[in-house]
């Protein structure tokens, strides 16, 4: 009897050709432990080799920039960022020959400046406003990082990667990342839920769902002291959520249109939900994606019986180290 052929991913010939094409996972012990009916698939997005979804768009933004000729060879890139999207850029730009500086506020971890580092970046750390606390970003913090990154981009004549306004952010993720979904699912999908940052994963993935089922629907995640999407007063501008949920006055790349309805989720909630994904998935990730995992069950609990939730695992639990997300707790002996 012959033996069945073994199919292996071809040979890859640059860094930038493994970003993408994660996998999907069913949480089944989570849904049988909850003791409710429904299913949570999950995008395992932190086997991306910068460890996060932002590898997509910094691809994406990159590629653009270069074909439109608004960047040219040898170009400084320049960006702000919490780490994620600067990690992806810092691969990127090495791969195509671009210095890159990474602007971020000293309130997000030091593990994404140090990862950013390792990986060829310039990394500029900017103080945090007046009462802002270590580990929370706030608003007026990613001011301060937004005037320092405009000043770098003078200074050094530099492209500036707009992940709040560039297009390519929500195509990225509209071409690849709902494109996977959708197939992955085989079209299972009943509900989508996304935590806003620049809102670009949520408008690109929304957009190729309802394209596909106009029944779907689609959930934005926001902490619940600063949920100003949904038109509520800020009540806390500092919270453990990183990567978003900055009470900016408007998501240049967010769709209305597409958004069903808005999720709050509070500190506790995320950081419970990211620690019981890991001890009973396997899936270590961080505090957004423990958001993503408490606004589902939510609605499975609540609104959505029954249905089929989609979400992403947007980055790993080994960038929050350095915070109480996942604390060591000695073991008796």
């Amino acid at each position: 009897m012959a033996e069945e052929a073994t199919f292996f991913p071809p040979l890859k010939q640059s860094i930038i050709d493994v970003i993408g094409a994660t996998p999907m996972l069913e949480l089944n012990r989570i849904v049988q432990l909850a003791g409710i009916p429904g299913r949570l698939l999950v995008k395992l997005e932190y086997l991306n080799p910068g460890h996060s979804k932002k590898d997509r768009i910094a691809l994406s933004m990159i590629r653009h920039a270069k074909f439109r000729g608004l960047l040219a060879d040898g170009q400084t890139v320049v960006e702000l960022t919490s780490g994620n999207t600067g990690t992806g850029l810092a691969i990127v730009c090495r791969a195509l020959g671009h210095p890159f500086v990474a602007v971020m506020s000293r309130g997000n971890t030091m593990e994404r400046a140090r990862m950013m580092q390792a990986l060829g970046a310039e990394v500029v750390l900017v103080n945090q406003a007046s009462g802002s606390r270590p580990n929370e970003v706030s608003g007026d913090d990613l001011a301060l990082v937004e005037n320092a990154a405009c000043r770098l981009v003078k200074q050094r004549n530099a492209f500036r990667a707009n992940q709040f306004e560039m297009q390519a952010n929500a195509q990225a993720h509209e071409e690849t990342t709902g494109v996977e979904i959708w197939e992955q699912s085989q079209g299972k999908v009943d509900v989508f839920v996304d935590f806003a940052g620049t809102a670009g994963t949520f408008t690109g993935v929304a957009r190729v769902l309802r394209r596909n089922n106009p029944l779907i629907r689609c959930y934005l995640v926001e902490p619940a002291t600063a949920a100003t999407l949904s038109g509520r007063p800020l009540e806390n501008a500092g919270h453990k959520i990183q990567g978003g949920g900055y009470a900016r006055a408007g998501l240049p790349l967010l769709d209305r249109r597409l958004v069903t309805g808005f999720l709050r989720v509070s500190d506790d909630q995320a950081i419970a939900a990211a620690r019981m994904l890991a001890a009973e998935e396997g899936v270590f990730a961080g505090f957004s994606t423990g958001a993503h995992l408490a606004a589902a069950l939510s609605l499975l609990r609540g609104p959505e019986p029954g249905a089929t939730i989609a979400f992403l695992a947007c980055d790993s639990g080994l960038k929050y180290l350095s915070t109480d997300l996942f604390p060591y707790q000695p073991a008796a002996v």
